[in-house]
């Protein structure tokens, strides 16, 4: 990525950059439009700049692209409302998500209309709820309990997908030995 200054401010023999273009040529969605990084410019923060040069979802993204996936698997209408609630957050908090992940190309949505993810959001929402399934499976698994929820929730934006795959294999491994000790009994 190069970042090229558009404007400086002279103070004195010291010149400030005022703005800059980045100029990388990755593609990025901006308002259901495909936008290059060549035609934004403007400072960012640390996040923001993270964001251009992966172009993942944050993890807030990623748990609204979750619920979104999960609540379609069931076969529900999802609305604005209806998410906010289910996320414990403000309905004004879950349309401002849904704009940007509209923006992301992950989700279409108009205002005071439905929420439908695109093909994009559909391969992203299923791969999260894999990755939720698969830490929930290897956490109850390991600690014998019922649910792990909460500890999921927490850790699961830190996984990457070779390491999900792993414990996705090695739960499998611990629930045969599991069952084959409690066959022994």
């Amino acid at each position: 990525m190069m970042l090229a200054p558009r404007n400086n401010i002279r103070c004195g023999k010291l010149c400030f950059p005022v703005s800059y273009t980045i100029k990388s040529g990755k593609k990025r969605f901006q308002r259901g439009r495909l936008v290059t990084t060549q035609e934004r410019s403007g400072f960012y923060t640390m996040k923001g700049y993270e964001r251009i040069e992966t172009e993942q979802p944050s993890a807030a993204m990623e748990d609204y692209l979750e619920m979104i996936a999960r609540m379609e698997d069931e076969g529900r209408v999802v609305r604005i409302s209806e998410l906010a609630r289910m996320l414990h957050v403000k309905p004004s908090s879950a349309s401002k998500m849904a704009s940007n992940l509209r923006d992301a190309g992950y989700l279409d949505y108009e205002r005071y209309g439905f929420l439908k993810l695109t093909a994009r959001g559909k391969e992203a929402g299923r791969y999260l709820l894999y990755r939720h399934r698969v830490l929930q499976a290897f956490f109850c698994t390991l600690n014998g309990t019922a649910d792990e929820l909460e500890q999921v929730e927490k850790i699961e934006h830190f996984m990457d997908r070779r390491t999900v795959e792993n414990l996705d294999r090695l739960t499998g491994r611990m629930k045969a030995v599991e069952n084959v000790d409690e066959n022994e009994r």
